[in-house]
């Protein structure tokens, strides 16, 4: 059957259907025609909305982030100062939220676009009983690990990496926001360049902007946090494809971890 005689097929079935029906079926069909329509331009709508919010999102997408970059440290590539042991699976998947005894929320994965909502949501949901958040996470991110470390800092509540784990691209930045910063022996925390991860290419100039903003974005926000400048300049200076990995006394230096169990002086 060729399309016109189809159509035409369609149209005398039309015709029939309204000349036969009574005005309540008619009425409730054309209701659900419209709400069938609603629902496509929401579905559109909300697909479009996504887009603009993984690209407004910030840069460092998780999907682009590989789970254990190489180093770059002194200018020439090394190894991680420890070996990783966290599951290269969990590292890559997005980021999860799990409640562990103690008052620790255990933070895993890539953060990616929308990770800052579900965090909120787990801490409301939470009320009082989260003390720690517990990173292990390659990045992702940056606009959603800012608003996960100024929520961290609003909270009044501590960060920690432990050995093995691997906080590593925008993970440091959600560290910063810890009133009480640690990092076992063994933790491995890296920096480097923040960088376009979306899929949407951008023009020189508009990528220039993007980063500039957010680069200063960063800056302020580790500044606040008690983070000297250091942490920030030797990931400025590192390619995105590598990784400068903090030795324990860079980390005390750049004041990326806290003395002890003492808070920072300024626990905005």
């Amino acid at each position: 059957m060729t399309m016109s005689a189809r159509v035409e097929g369609l149209g005398q079935r039309l015709k029939t259907y309204l000349l036969s029906a009574d005005d309540g079926t008619m009425m409730r069909h054309v209701f659900q025609a419209l709400l069938a329509t609603a629902v496509v331009f929401i579905v559109i709508d909300w697909n479009e909305l996504s887009a603009a919010n993984r690209e407004l999102s910030g840069f460092d997408a998780p999907e682009a982030v590989p789970a254990l970059p190489p180093a770059l440290t002194d200018g020439e590539p090394q190894n991680a100062p420890s070996d990783v042991t966290a599951d290269p699976q969990t590292l890559k998947q997005t980021i999860r939220f799990e409640l562990q005894p103690g008052g620790i929320l255990s933070a895993q994965g890539s953060i990616e676009p929308g990770a800052a909502g579900r965090f909120a949501r787990e801490i409301e949901a939470r009320g009082e009983y989260v003390k720690t958040v517990l990173l292990n996470s390659p990045g992702g991110a940056v606009g959603d690990a800012l608003a996960i470390s100024k929520l961290i800092r609003e909270k009044k509540l501590g960060t920690k990496v432990a050995s093995g784990a691997l906080c590593a691209s925008s993970c440091p930045i959600i560290m910063a926001g810890g009133v009480i910063r640690e990092a076992e022996k063994g933790a491995v925390i890296g920096v480097h360049q923040i960088f376009n991860g979306s899929k949407e290419k951008l023009s020189a100039e508009r990528a220039m902007s993007e980063a500039q903003r957010t680069t200063a974005d960063v800056s302020r926000h580790l500044e606040e946090m008690g983070i000297k400048s250091g942490v920030w300049l030797h990931a400025l200076e590192t390619p995105p494809d590598r990784l400068y990995y903090l030795t324990s006394e860079e980390m005390k230096e750049f004041a990326l971890v806290t003395d002890g169990g003492t808070p920072v002086a300024k626990a905005k």
